[in-house]
């Protein structure tokens, strides 16, 4: 759930939300007579205190014992839930959001994200609103997890294969969750350490800084004349980065060159990397020339780990950043990422900007067009004319994606090419097509 904090989302809301979670992932995971545990932790918003008061409220009045972590990244509340062999943890975080916003995730035993059918026996127990409410010995316990951080930094620090001794890094933590424990890793891994970003006052997070605002960690790699940039989002479940020069790295070049480092390590399954149907095409060219298969998912983070988990790769993301290193993490995780990055940087010696020449960003341009049948996408005779026109026109220089909204009357149109006039142009071409063809009717 994410929303607007104690607008849609009220604390009486939450408390009813984190009482069908003990119901569906407490006592229905845990064994007789063992009371279900669960760790609780949140971003610095300031909602998120008196949400995660109500979580814990509600967990604990239905008989779950609660570990309270305190302000965590996403992925460190994940390893906490597997590390303590908790059975599911609650995340109040609205991620990249601003701060008015606010949103609580579940993760389930061994800080897995929920499938489909949990998150529906979830919703009815919700619903339902018959709650367990033990009494005397049987409510649950709240305990504060006061080594949250360290174990989750001991945790990054040993995943990774090359120190960081000689490197200059400048940290964005966007004011967010990874305020204390990205510093503190970055340090631990032996890394020369500038932050910004990280003065979080429960206002500010996402606030003209991290992942979604590049500019000033660009300023701060120049004019201190770092080695590179590592940006995170509010929950630092993401990880940008940008070189000495200060130009991006976005996921997909993160990902290329995790994924060479990985297959020149032996490490990297089936010589296979996971990526959704949006990263660029100079990632599977640049794969396909170092011999690994890419295989592409829908849009999400989520389909990404689902492929990963069926098949049992074990790199895997998004170009947003999103980045998942099943090795060491069972969700997207950008400290672990931004220190694989910079590990990298370290072992090769080579400049960032250098191992990001492993692909070329082919020019991608992207237009939404409303008021459409977003249904019909796929299925309208002129539509699917005018891909195929295009896609001639293009050959392997380029590619076309079409993607329907899932809630709203709106098609998205990608279209990549060599130049950025080419892609332009077929981008608008199309656009009008499906305007003119999926209409809707009123």
């Amino acid at each position: 759930m994410r929303g607007l904090a104690n607008d849609l989302l009220t604390a009486n809301m939450t408390l009813d939300l984190a009482q069908a979670a003990a119901i569906v992932l407490g006592h229905g995971h845990a064994p007789e007579g063992r009371r279900p545990t669960a760790v609780v932790a949140r971003d610095g918003r300031a909602s998120g205190e008196f949400l995660s008061a109500a979580v814990s409220a509600g967990l604990a009045g239905s008989g779950v014992d609660v570990h309270d972590a305190g302000v965590l990244p996403t992925p460190a509340l994940a390893y906490l839930v597997a590390d303590l062999d908790a059975d599911f943890g609650v995340m109040i975080s609205a991620s990249h959001n601003p701060a008015p916003d606010n949103g609580i995730k579940f993760l389930a035993h061994g800080g897995r994200k929920l499938p489909d059918r949990v998150e529906d026996e979830i919703q009815a127990a919700f619903e339902a609103g018959d709650f367990r409410r033990p009494t005397g010995a049987g409510v649950g316990r709240i305990h504060l997890l006061t080594d949250a951080e360290d174990r989750y930094v001991l945790h990054l620090v040993g995943a990774i294969p090359h120190r960081l001794e000689g490197l200059s890094v400048v940290l964005d933590c966007a004011n967010g969750a990874a305020s204390g424990v990205s510093p503190d890793a970055f340090r631990g891994a032996g890394a020369d350490v500038h932050v910004i970003g990280a003065e979080p006052d429960g206002l500010n997070i996402n606030d003209g800084c991290g992942s979604t605002h590049l500019e000033p960690l660009r300023r701060a790699v120049v004019e201190l004349g770092a080695d590179l940039g590592i940006a995170h989002d509010g929950d630092a479940d993401r990880c940008l980065a940008v070189d000495a020069s200060g130009r991006e790295v976005d996921g997909d070049q993160i990902m290329a060159i995790l994924a060479l480092a990985m297959k020149d390590a032996g490490r990297l399954v089936d010589d296979t990397l996971v990526a959704t149907v949006m990263s660029n095409l100079g990632l599977k060219l640049a794969l396909r020339e170092a011999g690994i298969e890419l295989r592409e998912t829908a849009v999400g983070d989520r389909y990404v780990l689902e492929t990963m988990t069926e098949h049992g790769y074990n790199l895997g993301g998004e170009q947003s950043g999103h980045v998942i290193m099943s090795d060491f993490a069972t969700t997207g995780d950008g400290l672990l990422t931004g220190l694989m990055l910079a590990s990298r940087v370290a072992q090769t010696r080579a400049p960032l900007a250098e191992l990001a020449t492993v692909m070329t960003r082919l020019p991608q341009v992207l237009l939404n067009v409303r008021g459409v049948d977003r249904a019909a996408v796929g299925s309208n005779p002129g539509v699917q004319a005018a891909v195929a026109e295009v896609e001639q026109r293009l050959g392997e220089t380029g590619r076309v994606l079409l993607r329907p909204s899932g809630t709203e009357p709106v098609v998205r149109v990608m279209v990549e090419a060599a130049s950025e006039e080419v892609a332009r142009a077929e981008t608008e071409y199309l656009a009008s097509v499906v305007e003119r063809e999926l209409a809707l009717t009123v």
